[in-house]
């Protein structure tokens, strides 16, 4: 009840902010987006655990709803986006067995709220329209926060993307970014000298194709 009452009031306070600094010219559009998530974790060079997890890149899956703001003529703009995102990360063993260990699978309500910039090419921007997106996001574990006897997810997860796209007909946006987790996705529940024995932050590609009212 805590975590979905955090998720409100998050979502509450991006719209407001993106409400409040969006001048009244602004065209508005909303839509749906869905794509693929690909999750891999980041852990301190110096941290036995992270031998316990592969390197490799594990996809998952991403699905919601957005809104869009763009300054006339000039092509900046802001857009949030309310996302249900399914992660994944390949876990191996703990380097006392060969026994391979279950997927660590994390289920999130993700917030991005992105600065936009719509470069409009002379004769084909109303077919063809790149854009780049840069800001942060503010993901809320969904699902348990137990993984095992030793580890457990945190309840938030902040992360800055940077990303890259183009819209087609006014309408279809297909984009890709890059996720840099800025604070730890995991912790250990068992802790040495009172501090935690564990610092995992995620990094992930998102690829999402969106359609535009």
């Amino acid at each position: 009840m805590k975590t979905m009452n955090r998720i409100y009031v998050a979502a509450l306070v991006a719209l407001a902010a993106i409400f409040a600094a969006v001048p009244a010219q602004a065209q508005f559009k909303f839509g749906l987006k869905a794509g693929a998530a690909i999750n891999s974790l980041k852990f301190s060079s110096t941290q036995e655990l992270a031998n316990s997890f592969s390197k490799d890149n594990r996809a998952g899956f991403v699905g919601g709803a957005m809104i869009e703001f763009t300054v006339p003529v000039i092509g900046i703009g802001l857009d949030a986006s309310v996302l249900y995102v399914h992660r994944t990360t390949n876990a191996i063993n703990n380097g006392s067995t060969t026994e391979q260990t279950p997927d660590i699978k994390r289920d999130y309500i993700d917030i991005p709220i992105n600065i936009k910039y719509k470069l409009n090419i002379p004769v084909i921007g109303n077919v063809v329209k790149p854009f780049v997106t840069t800001g942060p996001s503010f993901a809320f574990l969904a699902g348990k926060k137990e993984i095992n006897a030793a580890l457990k997810n945190k309840s938030m997860d902040i992360a800055w993307n940077f990303g890259f796209g183009v819209e087609l007909l006014k309408h279809v946006q297909v984009a890709a970014s890059y996720g840099l987790g800025l604070t730890n996705t995991l912790e250990a529940i068992g802790q040495v000298d009172n501090k935690a024995t564990i610092e995992g932050k995620n990094r992930y590609w998102t690829v999402t194709a969106a359609y535009l009212f």
